[in-house]
């Protein structure tokens, strides 16, 4: 990467079915309740709690699917930066302190922690349901940018937990 241009990557967009899915269950259950008091009868407390579950559940996926709209990682010989529309990190490769790597379910989520910031990905990881890929989330090139950042900031393995979890720093 010595004399490279940016690298630039951005995440694999998730589907926004599951967003409007989750608002539109909101919304009729919202509805329902709102018709039912409109004409007198009693609902029980639970109804407007379950919109609410919802409606908070709908704000989340849609939160997360905007910041993975909006998230870049880029890379050169001296720098890794990471922006997002809630977190802007650039780090010189001998700021990174630490690199911790935790498996999960859909892709590996890599911190990533400097000297003053932090930032965390997720590698690559899909969604499959009854033998048939519904999705992919993380970064694509995931591993690859993991195994940049320990190189060029020239971290080293320090332990290893639970056989999967990683921890890299400087020795």
């Amino acid at each position: 990467m010595a004399d490279s241009p940016d690298q630039e990557y951005r995440p694999e967009l998730i589907s926004r079915r599951g967003e409007w899915v989750a608002w539109s269950c909101a919304l009729l259950v919202g509805i329902g309740w709102l018709v039912l008091r409109w004409f007198g009868r009693d609902v029980s407390i639970s109804m407007p709690l379950f919109a609410i579950v919802l409606m908070l559940a709908a704000l989340s996926i849609s939160l997360s699917n905007w910041v993975d709209r909006q998230t870049v990682m880029r890379m050169n010989a001296n720098w890794i930066e990471f922006h997002s529309s809630l977190r802007h990190v650039r780090l010189l490769w001998p700021e990174i302190r630490q690199v911790r790597v935790s498996p999960s379910r859909w892709g590996n989520k890599v911190q990533v922690i400097g000297e003053h910031a932090h930032f965390s990905f997720r590698t690559l990881g899909e969604v499959w349901f009854q033998d048939e890929l519904k999705g992919r989330m993380g970064f694509e090139k995931g591993d690859e940018i993991l195994h940049e950042i320990i190189d060029s900031s020239g971290l080293k393995r320090v332990s290893e937990q639970d056989g999967e979890r990683a921890y890299y720093a400087r020795l």
